[in-house]
């Protein structure tokens, strides 16, 4: 059983989106500096569960939302885990918590999951970012700070794919829908149960749909791309959101030549070392997220990477 946590935070404002999405803003009691984080890391949440003290506290990671330059709460968007796979599920405790209770926060944060981290901030290429529910978290933090520190900033370099199951899913749509009108974003949101959001004609299915070779043709024009142009020599990609969403995205995008950092990934797909990698994503199991074991899975994808690798 996990030890108390001794609480230095204050759950400052709850928003609840639906009944299964929620942002919270909390305040730690040390406030970190400003800049204490880069878009697209996360921080540890946590909680003692006071009904069942027998099974002691749990804590989790969570992305952030804010910017960095942000002062005040830091923000973040948590689902409610229905079919949690543990007997003390931290959502359960967030869930009972209102404005002004206490709870834990971990001001530190971590994760490399961010441009500078990655393809570096100077990088010109479309930043294509592919988030599943909740995945927009870092997302929504890179853009922000975009603006905070340019409230006249160009976001035309940046694409973001959002989906959902229904439409009131697509937390930050007002906000992004304004950052498309006045700043260029190019944001699309896909539902993939419109018969249930009644008054959607936006996309529908799976965000990694944007990707199947029968759509691909489709975001390409959206982009102003040419037909075949959507490549690694003019796209690097963040994706953030389930497992099926992040290895479906893999495997329609190896013929374009986008290249996974995942190094048991690339060993098996073939990827020379010194090939930049230009797929990203977050994801705490370390396992791949294809079966790389399997040659019918592997031999393919390693074939369709190669040839786009070589005709770029």
């Amino acid at each position: 059983m996990a030890k108390p946590l001794v609480y230095n935070a204050t759950l400052v404002e709850r928003v609840d989106l639906t009944d299964a999405l929620c942002l919270y803003r909390i305040l730690p009691d040390e406030r970190p500096a400003p800049g204490w984080f880069t878009p697209g890391q996360y921080c540890v949440l946590g909680a003692n569960n006071e009904v069942k003290p027998e099974l002691g506290s749990v804590r989790r990671s969570m992305s952030i939302a804010s910017a960095p330059e942000d002062g005040g709460p830091i923000e973040f968007y948590i689902r409610y885990v229905g079919k949690p796979e543990s007997d003390n599920p931290l959502t359960h405790l967030l869930w009972k918590l209102k404005n002004g209770d206490r709870m834990y926060m971990r001001p530190v944060a971590a994760g490399v999951f961010t441009v500078k981290d990655t393809v570096g901030v100077d990088d010109p290429r479309l930043r294509v970012m592919v988030a599943a529910g909740t995945g927009s978290a870092p997302f929504v933090s890179m853009v922000r700070s975009e603006l905070r520190r340019n409230p006249k900033a160009d976001l035309s370099q940046w694409v973001l794919l959002h989906g959902a199951s229904y439409a009131a899913d697509l937390g930050y749509r007002d906000e992004l829908n304004r950052l498309v009108a006045e700043h260029g974003l190019r944001y699309w949101g896909t539902v993939s149960r419109p018969k249930d959001s009644p008054g959607w004609h936006g996309d529908v299915g799976r965000v990694e749909q944007f990707f199947a070779p029968d759509r691909l043709g489709d975001l390409e024009a959206r982009l102003g791309l040419p037909p075949g142009g959507f490549t690694s020599k003019s796209a690097v990609i963040f994706i953030c959101g389930l497992q099926g969403t992040i290895g479906t995205t893999i495997t329609n995008l190896c013929a374009r030549g986008f290249v996974p950092d995942h190094k048991r990934m690339r060993e098996a797909l073939g990827v020379a070392a010194e090939q930049p990698a230009t797929l990203f994503y977050e994801q705490y199991d370390t396992e791949p997220v294809i079966d790389i074991k399997n040659p019918d899975v592997v031999a393919p994808l390693a074939a369709q990477l190669a040839a786009a690798l070589k005709s770029l």
